[in-house]
């Protein structure tokens, strides 16, 4: 039998549990070298692309294109060009994905064999009596025996040479044929080289699969190529009766666009922590002429940003009752500051972490921040660089928007929404002034943190912004 391994999808962080498989770098059956890129994939969080670790060959492409399989589905078969379809589908059935989840071998039945195999003639089960002294677990005996196997037939892994159930496992879904599910073939379509939904689509509306053209790997005929054929053979609609009333005004075609897996990830996440955390929202305005002058400064570096990352930081180690996680029914309290930061991406919002930035200038933290960003748009962020956290702080003031509330982002206590800098008067010693004025609006988890904390750190945070030399 030819050398085949598994080519699966991998896991990125101890929180990923899915990834889609965004595209396919190499052709089935092309030999690849060391270092060529094989497929993107993309997270919840990050798009990273997967290199070769050697050469090799992908026998068998089995995920789809912008598909989202679970972490160690089966992807791909690495083995020799040339391996016949009979091997391949034999590894397929018998692949059995780490910790044996059923799960897990679901890309594998999709796919149908190029050469599918005959049905072997139905047998009478066999059965066979293992004798005392064959060292093997009470469980692989009772399986072994059921399955007609033979201690000969079976390599141990166990301990000592002891045969494991994991090990007749194997055996039983090695031997076992590949079993395909789907529609009866209908006469005349048997060769068509396209996959089971496709097919069952097809026989649902009557259509000739030899009149459809394959777009998939090398001409196979996809679910997208039957249901084109069906739209453009699908009659023009009947003219709706003309309205008595003036007809309501187009506003043009509507594109429809499938959710990416990082913003389903999204909305699930601020559902959740919208419909779970009870938000408490307390808001001040601040002014902050003095810290745009000092920003103005020669030799100062940072946006204004980057100066109130280092204020929250350095308010949440004045009040560390609001530097918190909260997990279930405990509180985590930390003694640094690692402030998440708001970043717009194509794919959607995403919260790199500057760490200990209570330990940090102003020009260390932009230089970090830049960094982050950059990182963060073109998706390749670690996930040591978004997990976890303290707090959060997004800032709209760049694009216009002068005050909002922010949702917090769990397991965070709390997070501050920063709108834009604008002139407003305020009272300086007795007189009245119009200098520039940020509005703040403080989200907490009212489950650990009391009102008064959250004010408590607005206030310490206001006296920093407005007396930046302190920053």
């Amino acid at each position: 039998m030819a050398d085949l391994k598994p080519f699966t999808m991998p896991k990125w962080g101890i929180e990923m549990t899915e990834g889609t498989l965004a595209k396919w770098e190499v052709e089935e059956g092309k030999p690849y070298a060391k270092g060529d890129l094989l497929t993107l994939i993309e997270t919840d969080k990050i798009s990273n692309e997967v290199e070769a670790e050697a050469d090799g060959c992908l026998v068998r492409l089995i995920a789809e294109e912008q598909e989202t399989y679970n972490v160690g589905v089966l992807l791909g078969v690495i083995g020799p060009p040339g391996t016949s379809a009979a091997e391949i589908d034999a590894f397929i059935s018998a692949f059995v994905p780490v910790g044996g989840s059923e799960a897990g071998r679901g890309a594998a039945q999709d796919k149908p064999s190029e050469a599918p195999v005959p049905a072997p003639s139905p047998t009478p089960p066999k059965t066979s009596t293992i004798a005392k002294g064959v060292a093997i677990s009470p469980a692989a005996r009772i399986a072994a025996e059921a399955a007609g196997l033979a201690p000969g037939d079976i390599t141990p892994t166990g301990r000592n040479g002891r045969i494991t159930r994991q090990d007749v496992d194997k055996v039983i879904a090695g031997s076992r044929m590949p079993k395909l599910s789907g529609p009866i073939e209908v006469p005349g379509q048997e060769d068509a080289f396209a996959s089971p939904l496709a097919r069952r689509i097809a026989v649902q509306n009557s259509l000739d699969l030899a009149t459809i053209e394959g777009s998939g790997p090398r001409g196979r005929i996809c679910k997208a190529d039957v249901l084109a054929k069906i739209e453009k053979a699908a009659p023009p609609a009947a003219e709706p009766a003309k309205p008595v009333s003036p007809p309501p005004v187009t506003t043009g075609e509507v594109e429809i666009v499938k959710m990416s897996a990082m913003r389903r990830t999204i909305a699930q996440r601020l559902s959740s922590a919208k419909q779970e955390i009870p938000h408490i929202y307390l808001r001040r305005r601040v002014r902050v002429d003095k810290l745009i002058k000092l920003r103005d400064l020669a030799g100062k570096p940072g946006t204004i940003n980057d100066y109130l990352i280092r204020a929250c930081a350095l308010a949440l180690r004045e009040v560390p009752a609001v530097n918190i996680q909260v997990h279930g029914t405990e509180i985590h309290r930390f003694g640094s500051a690692d402030i998440a930061v708001a970043v717009a991406t194509d794919r959607g919002l995403i919260t790199p972490i500057v760490r200990q930035a209570d330990n940090l200038s102003v020009a260390a933290i932009a230089r970090q921040v830049a960094a982050l960003a950059q990182r963060a748009r073109s998706g390749k962020l670690e996930p040591s660089e978004y997990q976890g956290g303290t707090f959060s702080l997004s800032n709209l003031g760049s694009f216009g928007v002068e005050e909002f509330d922010a949702i917090i982002n769990p397991p965070q206590g709390a997070i501050l929404a920063v709108g834009r800098a604008r002139p407003e008067p305020v009272e300086d010693d007795g007189a009245i002034r119009v200098v520039p004025v940020l509005h703040l609006s403080l989200s907490c988890d009212h489950r650990a943190i009391d009102g008064v904390d959250g004010a408590k750190f607005l206030e310490a945070l206001a006296n920093l912004i407005e007396a930046p030399d302190q920053l």
